[in-house]
């Protein structure tokens, strides 16, 4: 087919960067939780190799988007990793401080810790893109503009995450609740995988999935600035100069 471009191209390309933001706000939250462990010079490098990654592994999918159909039992490993996450940061963390420091620094492989969170995070991305590719390829049949409008959707996601992250250093109690948003995308993940292999007969609709995301994180929000205001007020005050 000869390339071409029409005006309905352009509203798709759009459409696909808006539906991409809309969508990647778990991703986003997940992939700043990811990132906490390292020092804060380094969370952007990783986050810049991980969208160098990310865009690489999205022109490689798109291309064989037929097969990623097939791909459905990266949602149920995918699902209980982002269980594990929240379990391990709320049980190793029992207390107050600790938790709101992110998680723990832990590496595999033999790999330094920036690599090994730079693994976690391109892993993480791959999990997320199946379905954003999906949706894309059902909304144009343009291999152009499904490329341009999912590259220009992980900028936008990239954006979101620097917010997500000032937003972490300046209020650092709503890690907890940035991990309890984590666990809700790995139970919907692992509902998704239930209802493809038909263990369950029902599946949440992108709406109400992006809804609760929503709402736990200005819930979160609300909570980490009362408790921020709250720890500003009960400390001490330096002594008044005579």
């Amino acid at each position: 087919m000869p390339f071409s471009i029409e005006g309905a191209d352009l509203i798709t390309i759009g459409l696909l960067v808006l539906l991409e933001a809309a969508l990647s706000a778990d991703n986003a939250l997940v992939l700043a939780v990811l990132v906490l462990p390292l020092p804060k010079r380094q969370q952007k490098k990783a986050l810049q190799y991980g969208i160098i990654g990310a865009f690489a592994f999205r022109i490689a999918a798109t291309l064989s988007a037929v097969h990623l159909i097939h791909w459905e039992w990266v949602k149920l490993i995918g699902g209980l990793y982002l269980l594990y996450l929240p379990i391990k940061h709320f049980w190793s963390h029992p207390d107050d401080a600790r938790r709101a420091a992110g998680p723990a620094a832990s590496t595999f492989l033999g790999l330094s810790l920036f690599w090994t969170t730079v693994v976690r995070v391109e892993s993480t991305d791959i999990v997320f893109a199946i379905d954003s590719i999906l949706v894309a390829v059902g909304m144009s049949r343009k291999l152009w503009v499904i490329l341009s409008g999912g590259l220009l959707g992980i900028i936008a996601m990239r954006v979101l995450i620097g917010q997500i992250l000032s937003l972490v250093r300046r209020y650092p109690a709503i890690v907890d609740g940035a991990y309890v948003i984590v666990a809700w995308v790995g139970v919907k993940l692992l509902l998704e995988y239930l209802y493809v292999m038909r263990v369950v007969g029902f599946e949440i609709p992108r709406w109400i999935g992006i809804g609760i995301v929503l709402v736990l994180f200005l819930l979160s929000t609300i909570y980490a600035m009362i408790k921020g205001r709250a720890a500003a007020t009960g400390s001490p005050r330096p002594p008044e100069e005579e």
